[in-house]
């Protein structure tokens, strides 16, 4: 049977084998590499990555594991687990890891053929922040924002859904978001009971009310300008509906959307895309801050049908999105003419995500609709933005879910979310991109114990990469939240 111990039983096992485990002596070789949760199996991790626990992950009466390099070694029985000081001292000491795994059936150990773990010099940004949400459709009260120190394992929470509202007056917060990875320059939405956008600017929150009769709706997924205190947001009237015989079984859709863009400084909003043919979603700016990049559908409502959700409704598989840009000029805070980047033969194209060297173009790809974290189908392309080639990311997708992704502050790094565990979780997965744009294994997010995510009955929903950690408490956030928001005014146009 597989081995699992609770925390405390494999913590006094620790200390107590720590020092004194050791290799088998007496084995039988086995020309195949081991089977280990998580996978973990030729990756390649970044220098200043918290531990790799791991644990054999078939039939077995023991384990006894080894990561090597240099002069350095940990020796670790039934689960793979170095201590922060062991581990850091073993990546300083080169790029790679050697890594044997020893499994004891009976009274006879079987060594499985070595495998290596790339030590990339490339850090990683040390901190990342998503949503923890029950993997149901109607369950949302325990909800948090998290944020997790990448470097060690330590966690903490952001905001707690709970702390302003339950049950009747529930509330469901979404969409955080920053300026350029800085903690200190967030937002998040909250809907529902005392709802709003939080906004964090430099040690100063507000509470904003979006809602105005000039736009379709309050603001929904952001992008954040790169320096200026302007933010783009889609606005989108969504529903869903539920399957009975479908793999996928809720399907998330909009009936309209728009864009819109919102002045932090002078509470100013105005609309930049609002066409009635259009469902424009997924908002993203290029680094330099000249070009908005945008996923659109095109979908024309019958003349006849006076029920605009029941009409997409009959038509949610032929929605097919395509990607656009808009030019920006920073001194007039104009918006250009939409032109279209990609236009798939046959899928839906969605969440664009520029690398910071402005060169390479990440999104996902699925079938069709707009939501597809909920779509078995879906997978990561990227796009060559210097040729215009696109390809599907095949070293790093899965059979399952591939969706929400952002790229690290230095472009080397990847973030996603995927379902490849068990098609329902989903959890965040790293990959490393070189320069010309090729990615290495994806490897999951490392855990203090190994067996963590699979007794973890939460998905992490929006992955996003910070500088550090954000300082704002959630009874900070919880005091703005519950009071009164500030208006936003319309106008036609930003520029001064």
């Amino acid at each position: 049977m597989k081995i699992h111990f609770n925390k405390l039983s494999f913590f006094l096992l620790f200390l107590f084998t720590a020092c004194s485990v050791k290799l088998p002596t007496d084995y039988e070789e086995k020309d195949e590499l081991p089977r280990i949760y998580p996978d973990y199996v030729g990756v390649t991790i970044p220098v200043n990555i918290a531990p790799l626990t791991f644990e054999l992950d078939e039939e077995a009466d023991g384990m006894v594991a080894r990561y090597k390099a240099g002069e350095q070694e940990i020796i670790s029985a039934d689960k793979m687990q170095p201590s922060l000081k062991e581990w850091r001292q073993l990546l300083s000491q080169g790029s790679t890891l050697q890594v044997d795994v020893f499994a004891k059936r009976g009274d006879r150990w079987t060594h499985y053929r070595p495998f290596t773990i790339t030590v990339s010099p490339d850090s990683i940004d040390p901190w990342l922040s998503y949503r923890l949400i029950p993997p149901s459709y109607i369950s949302y009260e325990a909800l948090t924002i998290n944020q997790r120190c990448l470097e060690t394992y330590e966690e903490q929470v952001i905001y707690d859904n709970m702390l302003c509202g339950f049950e009747v007056d529930g509330q469901c917060i979404n969409c955080h978001h920053y300026q350029q990875y800085n903690p200190e320059r967030m937002q998040f939405h909250a809907r529902q009971n005392k709802g709003g956008t939080v906004i964090a600017y430099d040690g100063k929150l507000k509470k904003v009310n979006m809602k105005n009769d000039s736009i379709l709706s309050a603001g929904v997924y952001p992008a954040w300008h790169p320096w200026m205190p302007l933010i783009v947001y889609s606005t989108n009237l969504t529903n869903q509906s539920f399957f009975t015989t479908s793999r996928d079984k809720i399907e998330v859709y909009d009936s309209q959307s728009d864009l819109i863009a919102y002045d932090i400084e002078t509470d100013e909003v105005t609309n930049i895309e609002r066409y009635p043919d259009e469902l424009e979603v997924f908002p993203a700016w290029s680094p330099d801050g000249r070009t908005l990049y945008f996923s659109s559908a095109h979908f024309t409502h019958q003349e006849s049908s006076k029920d605009l959700t029941a009409d997409i409704i009959a038509n949610y598989d032929s929605l097919h999105y395509c990607i656009y840009r808009k030019s920006f000029d920073p001194e007039t805070k104009q918006f250009g003419p939409r032109e279209l980047v990609f236009q798939a033969e046959k899928g839906s194209a969605l969440l664009p995500r520029v690398s910071p060297d402005g060169r390479f173009l990440l999104f996902s790809m699925a079938d069709h609709g707009v939501f597809h974290i909920w779509h078995h189908d879906a997978d990561l392309w990227l796009m060559d933005l210097q040729t215009g080639d696109a390809r599907s990311l095949d070293e790093v997708n899965s059979p399952d879910t591939e969706s929400y992704h952002t790229w690290s502050s230095n472009g080397r790094w990847m973030v996603f979310s995927s379902r490849r565990d068990d098609g329902t979780f989903t959890r965040p997965f790293f990959a490393h991109a070189d320069a010309e744009g090729h990615f290495s294994k994806p490897f999951e997010l490392p855990s203090a114990d190994s067996d963590f995510h699979r007794q973890f009955l939460r998905s992490y929903n929006i992955p996003e990469f910070m500088h550090g950690p954000v300082p704002y408490g959630p009874h900070d956030f919880a005091r703005v939240l519950k009071g009164d928001g500030v208006p936003v005014n319309y106008v036609r146009s930003l520029a001064p």
